[in-house]
């Protein structure tokens, strides 16, 4: 048996914008913010996995803080990432629900 690993480029720098530095740090915290509220919504029911997610969170939440900070041309907005992804599935949603109501006739 053999492996075949193919290494990605990595993402070209980011232009620089008024803003960007600070949008990169809100963006950076938003989301182990959100991973957080969540264990800390369930925290009766997670125990121990729920902890090793929580510290994951803040460990994870400091290394993008620093890179949107100190290295902000090597930040790549996680919202505009995952927003695409989620645009998609959605418009594809709409696509069935019109075929849905096409075919149904």
């Amino acid at each position: 048996m053999m492996w075949v690993l193919f290494a990605r480029a990595p993402l070209p720098d980011a232009r620089p914008w008024p803003g960007r530095r600070w949008l990169a740090a809100l963006d950076a915290l938003a989301w182990p913010a959100a991973w957080l509220a969540i264990v800390a919504w369930q925290s009766a029911h997670v125990g121990a996995v729920g902890q090793l997610m929580a510290a994951v969170a803040i460990v994870a939440g400091v290394g993008r803080l620093h890179r949107a900070l100190a290295t902000n041309h090597r930040y790549h907005f996680t919202s505009w990432t995952w927003g695409k992804r989620l645009g998609w599935l959605l418009l594809l949603g709409y696509a069935l629900k019109l075929c849905t109501i096409w075919f149904a006739r």
